[in-house]
C-alpha cells in the first residue's frame, strides 16, 4: 500500500510563498488503478512528482511498500526509484536513440548485462504493441507509439507502481482510448499499482477504481469512482460530472432553467439517477404500462465506469396529480432509481 501523511509543498520566489501541495493525506491500495484529478493549479502534478522525489516535499511523508521514501538519502532514493516507474505528457524520449534503445536506457544505468536486457526490451516491446518498431526512432512515430515507448521504458526496471502525469493530454480521443486500453492490461497482467494524473474526467471513468478531486493543494473528495461521479458533492467535481455527461456544459443549473423555459408546466419534471445495475431496469416503459400518464425524456446519458453505470434522466410526467404521485412511489419502493422533483406542476 501507499501512504501518503500531510505532504505539503512551498515554493518561495520573491519573498512569496506559494502552496502547491496542501496537507495531503491519502491512501492508495496494492494493484489498483487511482485518479487523481483536477483543473489547472490543481497542484496534481506536483503531487506525482513528489510521490518519488523529483520534487523534494517541504512536509510530510510517503511510504511505498513499507518504504519510507521521504526519508531515504540520495543513494537509497536511486534504488527506491527502480520500483517506480513513471510516463509523462510529452514522453521524454532520446530523439538520438531507437525505440529498444529507449527502452534499454534504465536497465544500461541499473548495469544489467546486455544478454538481460536484450530479452527483457524484447518482451516489452511485445507487450506494449511495438512489435516491428524496434529500430525505428521517436521522430518516426505516432503519438500513440512515443507513449507506449515511454510506458515500456518505465517498465523496464520491473516496477510496482506506475505514475502516469498526463499521460494521455497530449494524445487524440482514439488514442488515449488505446493507451488507457494497454494500462489497464498492464495492471492486469503485472498486478502494478498506478497513479494516473489526470483533468479529464473520462480517463478517470474508463479505467481508475477510486479517485480523488483536487483544488488548491488539497484533496476535496475521495472515494470509488462510481460513488463519487453518481453523488458528487464539492462544486468542482459537479462540474467535472457534468462536463462527462454533457460535454459542451459545465452548468448543470443553467441547464436545468433552460430546460424549465422551453417545456410546458403541465407536468411534474423529475431527475431519475441510475446507478450500477438500475441502468439495467426498463423504468420508462413499466411506469408507462402500470400508470395512465404520459412520460416525455427531455435530456438524459448513462455512461460506464470500471464498477457500474450510471446515468441521469430529466423527464416530465403528464397526467393526473394522484397518478403521478403513485408513479414517483413505485419509483421510491419497488425500484433502486433515485428520484428527485425538479419542478411540480403549476
Amino acid at each position: 500500500m501507499i501512504s501518503i501523511k500531510g505532504l505539503r509543498k512551498v515554493y518561495t520566489s520573491d519573498n512569496k510563498k506559494l502552496t502547491a501541495v496542501d496537507d495531503l493525506t491519502l491512501d492508495i491500495e496494492n494493484g489498483e488503478i487511482f485518479g487523481v484529478i483536477g483543473y489547472s493549479g490543481a497542484g496534481k502534478s506536483t503531487f506525482v512528482r513528489l510521490l518519488n522525489r523529483l520534487e523534494e516535499p517541504t512536509e510530510g511523508n510517503v511510504i511505498i511498500d513499507k518504504q519510507e521514501i521521504t526519508s531515504l538519502t540520495k543513494n537509497e532514493l536511486r534504488s527506491a526509484r527502480k520500483e517506480i516507474g513513471m510516463i509523462f505528457q510529452h514522453f521524454n524520449l532520446l530523439w538520438s536513440r531507437t525505440v529498444e534503445d529507449n527502452i534499454s536506457f534504465p536497465l544500461e544505468i541499473a548495469g544489467v548485462s546486455k544478454e538481460k536486457r536484450v530479452k527483457i526490451v524484447q518482451e516489452l516491446i511485445d507487450l506494449v504493441g511495438l512489435s516491428g518498431r524496434e529500430k525505428a526512432y521517436p521522430s518516426q512515430l505516432s503519438g500513440g507509439q512515443k507513449q507506449r515507448v515511454g510506458i515500456a521504458r518505465a517498465l523496464a526496471n520491473n516496477p510496482k507502481v506506475l505514475l502516469c502525469d498526463e499521460a494521455t493530454s497530449a494524445l487524440d480521443p482514439e488514442t488515449t482510448n488505446a493507451i488507457l486500453d494497454l494500462l489497464v492490461d498492464i495492471n492486469q497482467k503485472l498486478g502494478l499499482t498506478v497513479i494516473l494524473i489526470t483533468h479529464e474526467m473520462n480517463v478517470i471513468r474508463k479505467i481508475c477504481n477510486r479517485v480523488a478531486v483536487m483544488e488548491k493543494g488539497k484533496i476535496v473528495e475521495k472515494g470509488d469512482v462510481l460513488d463519487v461521479f453518481s453523488h458528487p458533492k464539492q462544486p468542482v467535481t459537479k462540474k467535472f460530472v457534468a462536463q462527462l455527461m454533457d460535454p459542451g456544459s459545465e452548468d448543470e443549473t443553467e441547464d436545468i432553467e433552460n430546460l424549465l423555459h422551453n417545456v410546458n408546466h403541465d407536468g411534474v419534471l423529475l431527475r431519475l439517477r441510475f446507478i450500477g445495475e438500475s441502468t439495467n431496469q426498463t423504468l420508462i416503459s413499466q411506469l408507462a404500462k402500470k400508470f395512465p400518464i404520459d412520460i416525455n425524456i427531455l435530456q438524459g446519458k448513462i455512461t460506464q465506469t470500471q464498477t457500474g453505470g450510471f446515468g441521469t434522466l430529466i423527464t416530465q410526467f403528464i397526467g393526473n396529480e394522484k397518478d403521478i404521485s403513485n408513479a414517483i412511489e413505485f419509483i421510491h419502493h419497488e425500484t433502486s432509481v433515485e428520484v428527485e422533483v425538479i419542478r411540480n406542476a403549476d
